[in-house]
């Protein structure tokens, strides 16, 4: 059985095929054109986020029995499609859930200890204690919206402190020991920090606005190691401005390319984008939230 690998991962996932019997072929360089030319060949199909899998992708690919998305967000596959045709779709999940736990940890700490200002201000040749006064996680209330793989190893982590933790999902009954399950309103009265773990569909496209903003109690600190999309930058911005968000901490942005491979895709960046990279209440990081050595190996 034939499979071609779309993106190159850890060589754990090419070694294990072999050993199994699969024929493996790297296309890490091919041109979308270049691989609808040979998929036609394949039993097999690894991916993470490069290229669409749609109906016209997907009726070249006459021999496809499955496809592997070495991650979790299937937004770039046509489910349906792929399902109508009785090919097996597999993804990994589990994969970077403590990674991008981890890291929405670490984004919080940082952004309520005022870490890159007292840096920044540190490298500038300042010594100025009291300018970077922060604020203790300890007390407050945390609200996790989606509670799947890393929404829950989130909440875990923060078990270690003394918080509360509130988790929002379309799925019923998916509380745990780690957070308690409540409604939007709920979660919108008592929250001081909002980490979104949501994949990328409709519902929870642009969830993250003006509307939202407004409707939260407490002025609060927004984590985002989902997706951009989820998000209005610009609502963000003037929440940041008027002070209702305290700070954000950003793995990810509206602005990013669908193989998640760049944001600066024109000559002028908007200024809500340049507003963002300067901010001392903003942390960003290049969408690498579950991209640890460790994860590598996990989702292979």
């Amino acid at each position: 059985m034939k499979v071609l690998h779309l993106e190159e991962n850890h060589p754990n996932l090419i070694e294990g095929l072999q050993a199994l019997g699969f024929q493996n072929d790297p296309a890490y360089d091919y041109s979308l054109n270049e691989v609808l030319a040979k998929i036609a060949q394949y039993e097999g199909l690894i991916i993470r986020s490069k290229y669409s899998i749609n109906k016209a992708f997907l009726d070249r690919a006459k021999k496809l029995k499955f496809i592997c998305r070495v991650g979790a967000g299937l937004e770039n596959i046509d489910v349906k499609a792929v399902e109508s045709r009785n090919i097996h779709l597999l993804n990994a999940p589990e994969g970077n859930r403590n990674a991008v736990g981890e890291h929405a940890l670490g984004m919080l700490l940082s952004l309520m200890n005022r870490l890159k200002a007292a840096h920044s201000s540190v490298e500038s040749g300042q010594w100025n204690r009291e300018e970077h006064r922060g604020w203790e996680l300890s007390g407050r209330t945390v609200g996790i919206i989606g509670y799947g793989n890393t929404g829950k190893s989130f909440a875990k982590k923060l078990s270690g402190f003394d918080v509360k933790t509130l988790c929002y999902d379309i799925l019923d009954n998916v509380g745990d020991q780690y957070s308690q399950q409540v409604d939007w309103k709920t979660l919108q009265a008592e929250c001081e920090i909002i980490s979104l773990h949501t994949p990328q569909t409709p519902l929870t496209h642009g969830m993250i606005n003006k509307k939202f903003i407004a409707g939260m109690d407490h002025p609060f600190w927004l984590l985002n190691t989902a997706r951009g999309s989820a998000v209005i930058t610009e609502d963000l911005v003037s929440g940041l401005q008027a002070q209702k968000i305290m700070g954000a901490g950003l793995d990810v942005l509206e602005y990013e390319t669908q193989s998640f491979n760049s944001i600066f895709n024109g000559d002028e960046l908007p200024w809500t984008l340049k507003y963002l990279m300067h901010a001392d209440h903003v942390l960003l990081s290049p969408h690498i939230a579950g991209w640890t050595m460790e994860s590598h190996v996990k989702l292979a």
